[in-house]
C-alpha cells in the first residue's frame, strides 16, 4: 500500500500536530519570517511539514532552552543553533520510543 504525505495542513492540524495554540501560530507568524503559511480566499491557514519543523523548533527553543524573548528565539534560529537541533533530535527520538512503548503496552494488556 501506498501511502502519500499531504502536502498541506491546516492550522487546527497544525495545533494537533506541534502542541502550540492556534493563536500563538498567528501571533508568531508575524514574529517570524520564516513562518508564512498559505492562506486560502477565506483566510484559511495551511502548513507545510517543513513549517510544522519550524514550529516545532521554536517551541523547543522556548519552553526547553529557556528562551523566551522573539528576538532571542530569531537569533537561535539565524544562528542555526546545533546545540538546539541535537537537542531537538533526541527528544524528538525520545517521544517516538515513549510512544511505541505505549503501544507495546497497550497490545501486552
Amino acid at each position: 500500500m501506498l501511502t502519500t504525505e499531504k502536502i498541506y495542513y491546516s492550522i487546527r492540524e497544525t495545533e494537533q500536530e506541534t502542541g502550540v495554540p492556534a493563536t500563538t501560530l498567528r501571533y508568531w507568524e508575524k514574529q517570524f519570517e520564516q513562518l508564512s503559511p498559505r492562506k486560502d480566499g477565506h483566510g484559511n491557514r495551511y502548513y507545510t511539514r517543513e513549517e510544522q519543523e519550524l514550529i516545532k523548533r521554536i517551541k523547543y527553543i522556548r519552553d526547553e532552552l529557556h528562551i523566551t524573548r522573539i528576538e532571542a528565539i530569531r537569533k537561535e534560529l539565524k544562528a542555526n543553533g546545533k546545540h538546539s537541533d541535537e537537542r531537538q533530535a533526541a527528544l524528538d527520538i525520545l517521544l517516538r520510543v515513549k510512544e511505541e512503548l505505549c503501544e507495546i503496552r497497550k497490545m501486552i494488556k
